[in-house]
């Protein structure tokens, strides 16, 4: 496949020598990874970035980090155009169980996330404005209890929409999901990603072919052996053989990847990484 035309500015995400250990047990190792912000002739362009590993190896911990829930044992996750390191808040954690406040209306809940990063006139506008582009103005008056489980996961990624700084993560957004409601959240995120070139989406996920038919880039967690000797190395990393660019690889963007040979093809080399891991 034809990789379509983009090109590359600005860091909008970096982990700089960032591992994690809990006592004498290493969990993640040396991570070096980058999201630059890309553009695309014409369109307004955001960021998806797929994470894999098996269960177990460390996406947890990472997601932990990713989010400035934790800090690294050593080393930097920068964060936005200012590269400024990642705060609580600055990276909207969208987690299974969609988190929202029960006594509030989803309105409420919208609202009081736009206060954290907005005037009173601005979050209310924003908050009007997201509630319209999220399909949900005719349920802000209703409390998460009475909303199905598309709408509590709708309204979640609005919520960290408002109150973070264009990066939002998301834990298994796919998990448990019928058919229909896949292609929901599939278009759902790229609405997302259109609506701000910023806008940079993180997906953790064990649903790699969904995954990557939206990702123009993809990270492999796995161990890594000492060349020397052949033994595991402690903790889990993402190697630069195991961050695969899509989009010059000529996979991202393209409507109906996952009918395309070559796609199935990318899929299966993951899924064989994986499982060699």
């Amino acid at each position: 496949m034809t990789a379509l035309p983009h090109s590359y500015k600005d860091p909008l995400l970096t982990l700089q020598d960032v591992s994690m250990q809990f006592g004498s047990e290493v969990i993640l190792r040396d991570l070096n990874v980058q999201v630059l912000d890309v553009i695309r002739p014409g369109i307004s362009q955001g960021q998806v970035v797929g994470i894999y590993g098996r269960s177990g190896i460390g996406k947890s911990v990472l997601c932990r980090l990713l989010s400035g829930l934790a800090a690294p044992s050593t080393g930097t996750v920068r964060v936005g155009e200012a590269q400024q390191p990642v705060q609580p808040g600055a990276v909207g954690y969208v987690q299974q169980r969609y988190p929202l406040f029960n006594h509030l209306t989803l309105r409420d809940n919208l609202l009081l996330a736009a206060h954290r990063k907005h005037d009173p006139a601005e979050a209310q506008a924003r908050t009007t404005d997201y509630l319209a582009r999220f399909g949900l103005t005719a349920h802000a008056r209703k409390y998460p209890a009475h909303l199905s489980g598309g709408q509590r996961q709708r309204a979640a990624i609005a919520q960290q929409l408002l109150c973070s700084e264009h990066l939002i993560l998301l834990d298994e957004p796919f998990s448990g999901l019928d058919v229909a409601m896949i292609d929901e959240v599939k278009r759902l995120i790229l609405e997302v990603t259109t609506m701000n070139e910023l806008n940079t989406v993180l997906i953790v996920s064990h649903d790699i072919a969904t995954t990557a038919a939206l990702a123009d880039r993809l990270w492999l967690l796995a161990p890594e052996r000492d060349p020397a000797t052949g033994q595991l190395l402690p903790g889990a990393t993402i190697s630069p053989r195991h961050q695969y660019n899509l989009a010059q690889l000529g996979l991202a963007w393209h409507p109906d990847v996952e009918a395309e040979p070559e796609f199935t093809q990318f899929v299966e080399g993951i899924k064989a990484e994986i499982r060699g891991s």
